[in-house]
């Protein structure tokens, strides 16, 4: 409930009271039926709605009309025998209302037909204008239907009017202007004068079939409209819908159906009954309740948590004006944000952003005690301009913020933000529209998990092999995308990876394991971990993918991996591609050009074991746009690869590269969900300050030392480095280059750099041991002095390895 208290809760029948009365002047009797079955819905918290009524042969009690969740989600049927043992045939025979829970359902006669789920039912004898029918309710609640809800049911079980039985209704008779009949066996629709003029359509040309009316529908609203037309497709009274019909001339007109399936009698055909007005001419405004019923009907066809939170933000923020909207899960003490409208990062509150994931945002509950005692409490809550609030949930709404937590099954799956900008006043109705939608929200994100739990396993095991989050890159800036497939719940094999490396380099990694198993998945942690090792070894890039194609053939799998390796130099913006059997990168210019990079391929890792790995070299300018992406983005059955990657450049060149976020989510708009869709983006945008470098080569003579102290003398004078700080480096160096020359052998490298007045001097060898620093040195000792030294003038050092060595590096704050 809205935060009202004790006080809200005794007015909740008023307000129920004061909708009917309302609705007494409203519509005609079907449309006052439904408005009255969705005032269950919002005044006792039901998720379900409906009313039965008997046939005209008297026999059976069929279903008139229904609101909510899908009936055959709780094993409720078109009809009951008069005479047979049903809460509802019970209810009719002896004018007494019943409530059964989840244990009364289970003994019950029809446990059976109950599916296994835990819900409440409630069945009232209707009073309204001719009686003789049947209310039922169904609450998902933990506690089922409590006081206050059984009074607001038998409020409006009174004003229940039953309408004509499906018998009746299909005899005929001249419809209404905006009605239509059809009758789902031959297809024939009987249809107003109103609505023939909406098609622009004589009677005279019109032959009776439905076809007619839907080849003059604009083709992509057909799908939607052939599901309304199938009756094995159909939940009694439930569907509404907006489509555009074609008209002689000018754009096409939208209109919205409303229908309802009433269940034939002996001998009589299912008629799906209702009427079709021009969209543009109702209203929209947020005291609609039946906002609310078309909500449960979105809610009904949402597969996935995400589409659980679209369907949420498509309903609420308009009708509430709100500026910004989010959903999220509610995972151990987080809030896993699932949807985000407006996406824009910097619309929301600066510690959501700090602790967003690069792939996967979330917030920290405890961050936020407010919204935390919402959650504890379970009640929603309204807070109004100037409310003393956390930075965190201040920010969402300056102007107001309702929290709606989203309770199911006795535990709290979620919560959903509302914020506005501007001051806004907080209506009943709007209080009323909040109270309905959490619940029905709440209780959707519940079977979503239980319809996807597998795949949702799958993922999460997925982006456990996926890096967390991507590193900050000097000059550029780096987001990833993955979409694990939707045709089955088998592990994939693509993957990302971001690598910096030494000397302002990074290496962009995308590839993809052959296959869809937990075998695929394995390999490409393997994968993954290898490129990663060889890489900050400081291997050029062909030799890093000629290790990685070596160490997949000496595995002996069965699998095979395509790999892109780019190698991005920071401070030149330059770059050297390196591809095994893997789609090329796609360069997206500053004048907003593209180029598909023409760089030379090797074969797929682990197909031959000696294969050559061609390094092809990129020139980038600062704003450029590096895309690398797996085959599951830009290949299909209609399309071959080469035309999705021209559509995929062609994407990427109207896309606006200053939110990466947003070009990768528009990228992955349309992706085919049978393959798995690895993304990574990298906008190049040039160094700040370029840091000083010199090298040096010790060449092994007598005066080795000598030489490079006299090198870094020069260059040091050449930065203008003098006094204590130049002294303290040629000791360094001198001990450096000495235990280089004295404890291995081969090249020795002296490197020295200078940014942001931290001069770093780096050694490399080609000997593999780390130097050891000595824990006791006795006064006889001859040597095992100079790491000490080097220990003791230096502000931080150690040692990396190298490719065939190692490199000892020092550095020194000036």
């Amino acid at each position: 409930m809205v935060s009202e208290g004790a006080a809200g809760r005794r007015t909740r029948t008023l307000r129920a009271e004061v909708a009917l009365k309302a609705l007494t002047a409203g519509p005609g009797a079907p449309e006052r039926l439904r408005s009255v079955l969705e005032q269950v819905l919002v005044f006792a918290r039901a998720s379900f709605a409906a009313v039965y009524a008997p046939s005209d042969d008297g026999e059976l009690l069929c279903l008139m009309e229904a609101v909510g969740v899908p009936r055959t989600l709780y094993g409720l049927r078109d009809g009951y025998p008069r005479a047979g043992g049903s809460p509802v045939a019970d209810v009719h025979r002896t004018g007494r209302a019943v409530w059964l829970g989840p244990q009364d359902l289970a003994e019950s006669a029809e446990a059976r037909r109950v599916p296994s789920r835990d819900f409440h039912l409630a069945v009232l004898p209707a009073h309204g204008d001719g009686g003789g029918g049947c209310l039922v309710a169904v609450s998902e609640r933990l506690d089922g239907f409590d006081t206050d809800d059984r009074k607001c049911l038998e409020l409006l079980a009174d004003a229940v009017s039953c309408p004509v039985p499906a018998a009746e209704a299909a005899e005929g008779g001249e419809l209404p202007a905006g009605a239509f009949s059809l009758a789902m066996d031959t297809g024939r629709v009987e249809v107003g004068d109103d609505i023939l003029d909406l098609f622009a359509l004589g009677r005279d040309d019109f032959d009776g079939r439905v076809e007619t009316l839907l080849a003059l529908t604009v083709p992509e609203d057909l799908p939607a409209l052939m599901s309304v037309t199938e009756a094995d497709h159909m939940s009694l009274g439930d569907r509404e819908l907006e489509f555009r019909a074609l008209q002689p001339t000018g754009p096409p007109k939208w209109l919205r159906l409303r229908g309802r399936l009433l269940p034939g009698g002996e001998g009589q055909p299912a008629r799906l009954v209702g009427t079709v007005d021009d969209a543009s001419t109702l209203r929209s405004d947020v005291t609609d309740v039946a906002r609310v019923q078309r909500l449960a009907a979105a809610l009904a066809t949402a597969g996935t948590v995400r589409d659980v939170s679209q369907a949420v933000v498509s309903a609420l923020r308009k009708p509430l004006r709100a500026d910004r909207i989010a959903l999220a899960e509610l995972e151990n003490d987080r809030l896993v944000v699932t949807v985000l409208d407006p996406p824009d990062p910097e619309s929301w509150p600066e510690l959501w952003r700090l602790e967003w994931r690069t792939e996967w945002p979330d917030a920290p509950v405890r961050a936020m005690p407010t919204l935390a005692t919402a959650l504890s409490e379970g009640r929603a809550q309204i807070w109004p301009a100037g409310t003393a609030l956390e930075p965190a949930l201040a920010e969402v709404g300056p102007g107001g913020l309702a929290v709606l937590p989203l309770p199911a099954a006795g535990r709290m799956a979620g919560a959903c933000l509302i914020g506005w900008d501007t001051p806004h006043d907080f209506g009943p109705d709007e209080r009323a529209l909040l109270t309905a939608s959490a619940g029905l929200a709440g209780q959707a994100l519940m079977r979503a998990h239980a319809f996807d739990a597998e795949h949702e396993l799958v993922g999460m095991l997925q982006r456990q092999l996926l890096p967390r989050r991507l590193p900050k890159l000097p000059g550029a800036t780096a987001v990833a995308r993955y979409l694990p497939s939707t045709a089955g719940l088998e592990l994939g094999g693509d993957w990302y990876d971001v690598i910096p490396l030494p000397d302002n380099h990074v290496a962009l990694v995308i590839g993809d394991v052959q296959g869809h198993s937990a075998g695929a998945a394995t390999l490409m942690g393997q994968m993954r971990t290898a490129l990663r090792a060889y890489a900050v070894e400081g291997h050029p890039p062909d030799v890093v993918v000629s290790h990685a194609n070596r160490l997949l053939t000496d595995m002996e799998t069965d699998l095979f991996a395509t790999c892109a390796y780019v190698d991005l130099d920071m401070e030149e913006g330059s770059a050297w591609c390196v591809r095994a059997g893997h789609l090329p990168p796609v360069l997206r210019h500053p004048d907003g050009s593209t180029d598909i990079a023409e760089a030379e391929g090797g074969p797929p890792l682990g197909v031959v074991a000696q294969a050559d790995f061609p390094m092809t070299p990129l020139r980038l300018r600062p704003g450029t746009l590096i895309a690398l992406t797996t085959d599951g983005l830009v290949e299909s059955a209609d399309s071959d690869i080469d035309e999705g990657m021209d559509r995929f450049a062609h994407e990427l060149s109207v896309s606006d590269p200053t939110h990466l976020g947003l070009v990768a989510d528009a990228l992955l708009g349309n992706a085919r969900r049978s393959d798995d869709v690895a993304l990574l983006l990298v906008r190049y945008d040039g160094m700040a300050s370029h840091p000083l470098r010199e090298s040096w080569t010790v060449w092994r003579v007598p005066q080795a030392v000598g030489h490079a102290r006299r090198f870094t003398r020069r260059t040091l004078r050449s930065w203008n480095v003098t006094g204590d700080a130049q002294d303290a480096v040629l000791l360094i160096v001198s001990e450096l280059v000495t235990n280089a020359l004295v404890h291995t052998d081969g090249r020795v490298r002296l490197d020295l750099t200078l940014v942001n007045h931290r001069l770093r001097v780096a050694v490399a060898d080609s000997s593999p041991r780390t130097p050891i620093k000595p824990t006791s040195i006795g006064w006889e000792a001859t040597g095992g002095r100079g790491i000490l030294l080097v220990e003791a003038m230096s502000a931080a050092w150690g040692s990396l390895p190298v490719s065939g060595g190692k490199q000892v590096w020092s550095e020194v704050t000036l």
